[in-house]
């Protein structure tokens, strides 16, 4: 088949006429595939580019390359952007510290480096690092997953993961010399490690082999096993997941002192877990016995089949409670409460509420304050008011609420931590849409917060007003949206003084919050004169499990009108117009923008869709697809598959519709999502639309779905910017001062 000519606009500069060029897409050969499921007809006639193997598709793939590449010397505000992203990303961040045995973990990111360094400080105040990825692999490809220091603080169990596919590989050092002791140990994503007492052993969550399972499904059958320092992982003791369900997730935990291991299981990505709870000191103190116990615990269930997500911890041991369990649930609380019980007695029937579900804020997080230097013992409970953090604190005996922790704005607030043998104090990261990410000390004494540790660098961050606002989607559901804009384009109550050109962004899914935080493209796009908006639609977390079950399974289309109503009050209310109005969402937020612009192409100017799903027909059989069913709904289902095909943008592309410019950036190294959703939905566009308005193709090599190096995030998102400008029409392209 011969290619298909369209006519690309060029990016603009500066508000000149558009210089068009007759250029051809690469061709895309539309097969005549059609298939009936449950008693309909799905074509699919980009079929062949889910194979990224086929001569076809890498063909293809390298003339977008080359498409792409062409379009982006004609950005304007690229370099702009660039140095933009280059100066803001300078400010860095820490993180609060994680104590263990008079030691500090903490992670940072300094001005200029690729990536955050792990560093630990002494009980004498002597700061060392123990983790650099890139004096690991100095091409920057490879990146720190996930670590876990010891109960004692001596030895670090820490994760690495090289090329984008969070394919994480395990390593034990020991802290004083950085000597690695222990590991490789392969396949592992994100494991949880729960080191027992004396760092003998660990419990970790890790796959089974590949040659042990079904071909295509290395990517599931997780188990528990425990793993004795310095032995062969091979000899490692298989503990809980056998006989369950292949998509299930796990986390191990092991209380301070090491009596209780609990073991959640959640089904995929679905809102609710199973909890078992294992009594290790079973058996009395004969320490063979003991120690044969960690092999085969007992376990006995907390929490099966409910629909309902519990944490668990246990009492500090030595102090007044340490006989007291702590449940964390949102079980008959979908905005979240904190029960009480003993290890005696784990019936439902027997939680007692210490702090109740709030009306509207939804609890995230809380922590014990019981040290010697305490009076008496405190609660904090971590909460978030319409995405906004709060802090409040509580009398640990009867809840009550004693007092609010001055927060240093309105913004969010990172998991509250403590000293593990107990104390006065409790650290949290802060950051909002202004503040790069630093660390603050709460003290519970004095009542008195304190910063403890800035980010490391220095930066110009631009004067901007932040508002949140109301209003109302299709159903008449109120929903909240921040609206960040240059301090000079409106005051803190009056309206905007013009449209101007502005970028929507949303996600939508998995009870995943959009909350006020530091973003170096949205303040580089406000400095440059454009606005930027944040939705808090359904589907998120930002008002409890109930707004994310509003927008999931059989509700998703509501994600899709609360983003559009979004869209409706920015142009209504004077911030932009549907040309100059364009929309960014990665990964659920690809999926988001994706059936927003083949719902409704009319409302927006541009659209950055990033790692997106877009064919939700076919998602379950590809990357990690199957563990999302509990969100979208199965295919296989007949009920299901009509809501998924109702709206899956693939499917939803019509000929001969003047769609907004389009650019999708995807990344080779993804295990999560496919690139082949957004090579499917770009060849479609590419065929149905006018041609008035650009789809473009943008990929990477050796990056995935998450951390990359700072570098190819300064090129990824200054790309971006500099797409939504050209098609927006952003006056600034001029260098930053």
């Amino acid at each position: 088949m011969d290619s298909i000519h369209v006519t690309i606009s060029r990016p603009r500069p500066r508000r000149s006429g558009p210089e068009r060029i007759d250029r051809p897409y690469p061709a895309a050969p539309r097969l005549d595939l059609v298939e009936v499921l449950h008693g309909r007809e799905v074509a699919d006639p980009y079929r062949w580019l889910e194979d990224p193997e086929d001569p076809r598709t890498t063909k293809w793939a390298d003339q977008q390359d080359r498409l792409f590449a062409e379009h982006r010397e004609g950005m304007t505000a690229l370099p702009r952007m660039r140095d933009a992203m280059r100066d803001l990303l300078a400010a860095g961040w820490v993180s609060a510290p994680a104590w263990r045995g008079g030691r500090q973990f903490f992670m940072r990111r300094s001005a200029g480096q690729e990536h955050a360094v792990l560093l630990v400080t002494e009980a004498d105040g002597t700061e060392r690092v123990l983790v650099d990825p890139m004096l690991a692999d100095p091409t920057g490809r490879t990146t720190l997953d996930a670590y876990q220091p010891s109960q004692e603080g001596d030895l670090l169990a820490y994760q690495l993961s090289t090329g984008g596919t969070e394919e994480s590989v395990l390593r034990v050092m020991r802290v004083d010399t950085g000597e690695v002791v222990d590991g490789p140990i392969d396949r592992l994503r994100y494991s949880s490690v729960a080191w027992l007492p004396g760092g003998r052993a660990y419990y970790y969550v890790r796959k089974l082999d590949p040659a042990l399972v079904p071909e295509g499904e290395a990517q599931y059958h997780r188990r528990v096993w425990l793993h004795r320092v310095g032995t062969d992982p091979a000899e490692d003791r298989l503990i809980f997941g056998d006989g369950r369900d292949k998509r299930n997730y796990y986390n191990a935990a092991v209380s301070l002192g090491g009596r209780w291991l609990t073991v959640s299981s959640s089904t995929g990505t679905a809102p609710r877990n199973d909890l078992w709870i294992a009594d290790l000191w079973e058996g009395g103190d004969d320490e063979a016995e003991r120690d044969a116990r960690l092999d085969s615990p007992r376990f006995r269930a907390l929490q099966e089949g409910e629909d309902a997500f519990t944490q668990v911890r246990f009492g500090r041991p030595g102090t007044a409670h340490e006989d007291r369990v702590y449940l964390c649930t949102d079980r008959d609380a979908p905005q979240g409460r904190i029960c009480v019980t003993t290890a005696g007695d784990l019936s439902y029937e027997n939680w007692r509420d210490l702090i109740p579900q709030d009306p509207e804020a939804v609890l995230e997080d809380y922590t014990v304050l019981d040290g010697p230097l305490m009076s008496r013992p405190l609660l904090l409970t971590r909460w978030t008011r319409h995405a906004v953090s709060e802090i409040t604190v509580h009398d640990l005996d009867s809840g009550d609420l004693e007092d609010t922790v001055p927060m240093p704005g309105l913004g969010s607030a990172s998991t509250l931590a403590t000293r593990p043998e107990g104390g006065h104090q409790a650290w949290f990261g802060y950051t909002d849409f202004t503040t790069p990410r630093g660390v603050y000390c709460y003290d519970g004494r004095s009542g008195q917060v304190r910063r403890w540790a800035a980010a490391p660098g220095l930066v110009n961050v631009p004067a901007v007003t932040t508002r949140q606002v109301c209003y109302s989607s299709a159903d008449g559901t109120t929903v909240r949206m921040f609206v960040i804009a240059p301090a000079t384009a409106a005051g803190p109550t009056s309206g905007p003084d013009r449209p101007r050109p502005t970028v929507l962004n949303g996600y939508g899914g998995f009870g995943v919050s959009l909350a006020p935080g530091y973003s170096a493209p949205m303040l580089a796009w406000v400095e440059s004169g454009g606005v930027y908006a944040v939705a808090n639609i359904r589907g998120g977390g930002e008002e409890g499990e109930r707004w994310h079950r509003a927008g999931m399974l059989e509700n998703k289309q509501n994600v899709y009108d609360d983003f559009h109503a979004a869209a409706d009050w920015l142009t209504a209310n004077g911030w932009t117009t549907p040309d100059r109005l364009g929309i960014h969402g990665g990964s659920n937020g690809g999926l988001l923008v994706g059936a927003a612009l083949t719902q409704h192409p009319e409302k927006y100017g541009s659209v950055v869709c990033s790692a997106p799903l877009l064919d939700m027909v076919r998602y379950e059989q590809f990357g990690l697809g199957a563990t999302w069913a509990l969100e979208y709904g199965s295919a296989a289902d007949p009920e299901q598959f009509d809501w998924l095909l109702s709206y899956s943008p693939y499917h939803r592309v019509t000929e001969g519709t003047d769609y907004p410019a389009v650019l999708f950036t995807v990344f080779d190294g993804d295990t999560r999502v496919d690139p082949l959703h957004a090579r499917k939905l770009a060849a479609a566009l590419q065929h149905a639309g006018t041609g008035r308005r650009p789809v473009l193709y943008r990929r990477e090599a050796g990056v995935g779905h998450g951390a990359r190096a700072l570098s190819l995030a300064i090129e990824l998102c200054a790309d971006t910017l500099a797409f939504h400008a050209a098609h927006l029409e952003q006056p600034s392209s001029e260098p930053r001062a």
